[in-house]
């Protein structure tokens, strides 16, 4: 399974959540695949995704933030980790495509292989953490964890693209992103919240 079948297996499931995606093939590659109005592309800033999505799910507690990270920006801000464990969000989902290599740069190793990322928010205080391997599991898992109350992380293990792959960039302007995105939740708030249910 590589980052495109994860991808394909996970967006479908998303319903109405607001999905803050890491920078690199994580963004282009969910951009090709569907281009939601919910979805926040990190353009440049690597590692940042985790800690936007959680200013999101903190000042919206009654919408479903996903975040579409991968192991490289993890390990970049491991501190994300803690502070997502400590402030337990209950809307955050916390996804990791984790293929151990930084792939929208060449294929250069992370040490994700040497670091199970799974233990390290289990041991942050995430509600839920785990791991899958494979396309069956990771549509059990991820239609679970976003039914339920987190913060949950889900290390999702990829297969790196070895041949160079020719993937769209990103079409729309960053100040476009931003503003789409806000409207988005700006309807959430007219439609008195969507995602969460108490």
């Amino acid at each position: 399974m590589n980052l495109a079948q994860a991808l394909s297996i996970v967006i479908p499931a998303l319903q109405d959540a607001l999905v803050v995606h890491a920078n690199g093939f994580i963004s282009r590659e969910s951009f090709n695949l569907e281009d939601r109005l919910g979805n926040f592309y990190m353009i440049g800033s690597m590692g940042l995704a985790s800690s936007i999505a959680l200013g999101v799910a903190l000042s919206k507690p009654e919408r479903r933030v996903v975040v579409f990270d991968g192991d490289g920006n993890v390990l970049m801000n491991m501190g994300a980790l803690a502070l997502i464990g400590a402030q337990q969000p209950r809307n955050l989902v916390h996804l990791v495509f984790d293929n151990e290599v930084y792939g929208s740069t060449g294929n250069q190793p992370t040490i994700s292989s040497r670091v199970a990322l799974d233990k390290v928010a289990r041991a942050s205080g995430y509600v839920d953490a785990r791991r899958v391997e494979d396309a069956d599991q990771l549509r059990a898992a991820a239609q679970e964890l976003l039914a339920k109350d987190g913060p949950s992380f889900l290390l999702i293990k990829i297969e790196p693209d070895r041949e160079e792959r020719h993937i769209g960039r990103i079409t729309h302007e960053p100040q476009h992103i931003v503003s789409r995105f806000m409207k988005e939740i700006e309807r959430g708030d007219r439609e008195g919240g969507l995602g969460i249910r108490d």
